[in-house]
């Protein structure tokens, strides 16, 4: 395939030029990669909040806070699969990507209006509608604009930007539930400003690069023979990612379970701070190696990660327990979800790209959904230490099925690999 893009035409200013310098990556990732922050501060400011709201305060079940955020979760993805093939078919990536910022961040001021649990869920499902709507065409134009040799380090930049976000929005929302004595639906509205700086900044300095010339295009990205064209490998990765999302249930509870140890209301969100850390700080030097050495062997590592994390939370009995066990979830996030993108990315044919990462996010969505609802009933049983054996299981099942695909994928080291 002949993808490489024209670096010319995705926008490099003197200060992108720069960025590329320093990093060797186009300015147009790292823009990315800072609307993905400024979202993810938003939505992590209303997230580190919603369950103990939903709990405490509309006395809802664990269970249905899983039903809940599995649903949400899978309308995205669900989404997901339509936007990324219309952007197949339109053969624009970025005229979608706004339009799912822009739904996510006007909806955002509909959670401190909410006086019911009926509305919460609404706006938590228009919100994932704009995720959904937003989230394939992104990541395929992150891997259009990608050289093909930095594709990992491309993907592990944009979770790593992403991850900023998710450290800064639960500290916020730590400090102004401080500040604000528990006002929950004070901090709800000041989530509502990031939300909207990420839409502007989509609006104005992303540039979508052109259509490499001779690429195919698609009429019906959906039916069974496109599909086909995905490739037998990518369907492998796909299959082992559902299982893995068993593994990996809803970030709520990683928040319920510091709640049952004690953990006071206003510092309960420290927990996706830690976990934000150890993700940030893992992502952009694992996608880095990741160029560098065979990305299958990396993504056991992150398996192994979360098996140990799961086995942690699952006997924790007092902070550093947990502390301990969210550092490593934090970790396994940072060795995994940046890789599985990128492997997305390279076993797709270019022109089916949207198509490959709404596919995979409808399969991995639906996997979120049982492990959520999975996750809240067993909780609901047998208490913390059901759901994070049960995330265990999962977790050595996943594994085995790594070794399939590191037959399929081979050894390559995808750096030294001249073009597509």
């Amino acid at each position: 395939m002949t993808d490489r893009p024209d670096l010319s035409s995705a926008g490099e200013s003197k200060s992108g030029n720069w960025l590329r310098l320093r990093s060797g990556l186009p300015a147009g990732i790292w823009t990315l990669g800072f609307v993905s922050m400024f979202m993810d501060i938003s939505s992590e400011m209303i997230h580190a909040l919603l369950p103990i709201y939903m709990v405490t305060v509309l006395g809802t079940s664990a269970l249905s806070v899983g039903i809940i955020e599995g649903l949400a979760e899978a309308t995205a993805s669900i989404t997901k699969v339509f936007s990324g093939a219309l952007s197949d078919w339109l053969g624009k990536r970025k005229l979608l990507a706004v339009i799912g910022y822009g739904l996510t961040a006007f909806t955002k001021p509909v959670f401190p209006l909410a006086s019911a649990l009926e509305w919460l869920i609404a706006a938590r499902f228009i919100d994932r509608v704009g995720k959904g709507i937003r989230g394939a065409p992104r990541d395929a134009l992150v891997a259009d604009i990608a050289p093909p040799h930095l594709r990992g380090a491309s993907f592990g930049l944009r979770q790593s930007l992403d991850t900023v976000g998710a450290f800064f929005g639960p500290l916020i929302a730590i400090g102004l539930m401080w500040l604000t004595v528990d006002q929950f639906k004070v901090v709800l509205w000041i989530a509502v400003i990031p939300a909207f700086l990420s839409l502007g900044l989509i609006l104005v300095a992303v540039k979508e690069p052109e259509r490499p010339k001779g690429q195919r295009r698609i009429r019906m990205p959906l039916n069974r023979a496109e599909l086909r064209r995905l490739g037998g490998t990518y369907w492998w990765v796909v299959a082992v990612a559902a299982v893995f999302t068993l593994a990996r249930f809803s970030e709520a509870f990683l928040i319920l379970r510091a709640q049952s140890i004690g953990l006071p209301l206003a510092l309960v969100p420290i927990v996706l701070v830690i976990m934000s850390l150890a993700y940030f700080l893992s992502a952009y030097p694992i996608g880095v190696l990741s160029d560098r050495v065979n990305r299958v062997t990396i993504l056991v590592f992150g398996l192994v990660l979360l098996l140990l994390a799961d086995l942690v939370l699952a006997f924790a009995s007092d902070i550093v327990g947990v502390g301990i066990g969210v550092v490593l979830w934090g970790l396994h996030m940072g060795f995994t979800q940046g890789l599985l993108a990128t492997l997305i990315a390279e076993c797709a044919p270019a022109e089916l790209r949207g198509t490959a990462f709404g596919m995979f996010n409808l399969v991995t969505g639906i996997a979120l959904l049982v492990a959520s609802v999975i996750a809240g009933a067993l909780w609901d049983l047998s208490g913390p230490q059901g759901t994070f054996l049960a995330g265990a299981a999962f977790t050595a099942v996943t594994l085995a099925g790594l070794f399939f695909i590191r037959r399929r994928v081979g050894d390559r080291t995808n750096a030294r690999a001249p073009a597509d």
